[in-house]
């Protein structure tokens, strides 16, 4: 496999149950590191689906800056690569090429789809829906290559969620894409929807002027891809029930498994190139017929590739087995694997941001504080930098954050709550190695150490404070 990256598969968990506990869980954490060799990189194929509903010319910024980035976007291209250009309304029509189909990317396409970008205008509804059906029309004629969507949107869906989530369906074997919102107008729970459907990210778009960059890094991230799809296969024993499987870095999203075999379960995540990713597996297990203190396979774990030009599977890596052993001994069994310990908490973590954003659009200021609170105690403790980042947005912290004391700010602005809440789903890597002992939670601050002064607004804060609650400037490592 010297034109692809080389895959690894391991698997964390604590083994040991008490003869009480039924659930056994885990850690898959999946490597693909840089590919060896010089060959050619794989087919790939692009669409950028670009809201041009009406609300698009309000303010007129909007459409110029979509413009702008769909030419970045063009311009990032690698020669030879497939792509079109989409514009959704109500309805979906070709902006380039005119006729539906792809084309290659070359410096007269490039210079044709960008003055054809040129003559987009502000029009119409929204059908999300119809957009991504278009999309998939599109890529399905290329069946072997990397197939990617870029989709950007300022409102919000005018399809009901049936149709959206039945076009979801149909889209998820086909291509991955990566959704932004822009504006103040648009629902961070649709684009996270069709993110968790499709194997991409949903983010929101605080400034138009960071749209170009957005797209250019989003079509370069799909030109880097080497492989077009990766699955993991989960097969459980008479023992054991295949009860989720779930992405937790680096993003959280539900996966939809398909049964390809009994006790088999098959879960595609998209393509790769080179990168980590983590998920939560949790099967429900049978102790009754099973003798203690020994261990005891309940689980199988296969990762499988599909190579560029290929349409079937083959085995990316060695299989890694799950075991249960079942035993009285309560200081093997309370011990909790601190992988599953920190996806744990950050489940939380994405609970609190987006219950804090539906309480503070309630105009429920109090119980926004409280949950802003807890997520920024708990995005301290996890090192969770990028969520952190987006709730200081929202909120000054008083004394150390790890406390998750905070004052909701006078006037947030609206397109930082849309950060935050698609932000969310946003989490930090596990740490490594199985703890003898449960986690522990950072301590406050020693109140016999000197306050810290920020260098930049020159506020007092205590000892051991992160950030500073009025800017957010970091006031000490992480």
């Amino acid at each position: 496999m010297d034109d692809l990256p080389g895959f690894s598969l391991a698997v964390s968990q604590n083994r040991y149950l008490s003869t009480e506990d039924d659930e056994m869980h885990a850690v898959l954490t999946v490597t693909a590191t840089g590919a060896v060799g010089a060959a050619a990189a794989p087919e790939v194929a692009q669409v950028i689906a670009i809201d041009c509903s009406g609300s698009m010319a309000n303010p007129p910024t909007k459409i110029t800056a979509a413009q702008r980035a769909t030419r970045v976007a063009i311009d990032a291209l690698r020669d030879g690569a497939l792509f079109a250009v989409v514009e959704g309304t109500h309805a979906a029509r070709m902006v380039y090429p005119a006729r539906p189909g792809l084309v290659a990317a070359d410096r007269a396409t490039r210079d044709a789809a960008k003055r054809a970008v040129g003559g987009l205008t502000a029009d119409g509804g929204t059908s999300m829906g119809v957009w991504l059906g278009l999309a998939r029309r599109l890529l399905a004629g290329h069946p072997t290559a990397v197939r990617h969507v870029i989709m950007l949107t300022d409102g919000q869906n005018g399809e009901s969620d049936e149709v959206l989530d039945a076009e979801l369906a149909r889209c998820a074997p086909v291509f991955t894409c990566d959704s932004r919102g822009i504006g103040e107008d648009w629902q961070p729970r649709q684009l996270l929807r069709i993110a968790e459907a499709l194997h991409g990210t949903a983010d929101a778009v605080r400034r138009p002027a960071d749209l170009a960059g957005d797209f250019e890094a989003m079509t370069m991230s799909a030109m880097g891809k080497l492989v077009p799809e990766v699955r993991v296969v989960v097969r459980t024993t008479s023992l054991s029930r295949l009860d989720f499987l779930r992405q937790t870095f680096p993003t959280e999203a539900d996966l939809a498994g398909e049964q390809v075999q009994a006790r088999t379960t098959a879960f595609t995540t998209g393509s790769w190139g080179a990168e980590s990713r983590e998920y939560h597996l949790r099967l429900t297990v049978d102790s009754s017929d099973v003798e203690p203190d020994r261990d005891i396979r309940v689980g199988r774990v296969d990762l499988e590739l599909r190579r560029p030009g290929a349409t079937g599977f083959e085995q990316a890596c060695d299989p890694q087995v799950v075991f249960a052993h079942w035993t009285d001994d309560l200081k093997l069994s309370s011990v909790l694997d601190p992988k599953v310990a920190h996806y744990t908490d950050q489940i939380e973590l994405g609970e609190a941001v987006r219950n804090g954003c539906d309480a503070h659009d309630a105009g429920d200021v109090a119980t926004a504080a409280a949950e802003w609170g807890r997520a920024v105690a708990l995005a301290t403790q996890l090192g969770n930098e990028k969520v952190l980042v987006r709730l200081l947005r929202l909120v000054d912290v008083v004394g150390d954050p790890s406390g998750g004391v905070v004052r909701v700010k006078e006037r947030p602005l609206a397109g930082d709550l849309l950060s935050a809440a698609v932000g969310s789903v946003v989490s930090s890597m596990s740490p490594d190695g199985l703890s003898s002992t449960p986690p522990v939670r950072s301590p406050a601050a020693t109140p016999s150490a000197p306050d810290v002064v920020c260098p930049d607004c020159h506020r007092t804060w205590p000892a051991g404070s992160a950030f500073c609650g009025a800017c957010g400037h970091r006031l000490s490592a992480p």
